[in-house]
């Protein structure tokens, strides 16, 4: 069973809303779909998409404005760059080690 089949179908939801955010395709103000869109896309009801919006609001991902939707909260954004930037870090890191590897490989044959 994969991780995708074993997490509940909010969750589900709450991953990719993540993923959308942290990846920059959700920036800041972004309008997520609503309830019935989500539902279609996901074919859950629309209870389960409630559920997950319940936790994207917990997590301080999104905010709700009754009546227009749910957005993208400056804070998601802000915490999707910080994770971008320490993601460019660490590649450059693993860059730097790889060509340093590569010249002792090189010195010892």
């Amino acid at each position: 069973m994969t991780n995708a089949e074993a997490m509940q179908p909010y969750q589900r939801i709450v991953q990719d809303v993540r993923d959308q955010i942290a990846t920059g395709r959700l920036p800041a103000g972004a309008k997520i779909p609503g309830i019935k869109a989500l539902a279609e896309e996901y074919q859950v009801a629309a209870g389960t998409v409630q559920r997950a919006l319940t936790e994207l609001r917990a997590l301080g991902l999104v905010y709700s404005h009754q009546g227009r939707g749910s957005f993208v909260s400056e804070q998601a954004s802000a915490k999707a760059d910080s994770t971008a930037d320490a993601i460019r870090r660490l590649e450059e890191r693993v860059d730097e080690l790889t060509a340093r590897l590569e010249r002792l490989e090189q010195k010892s044959d």
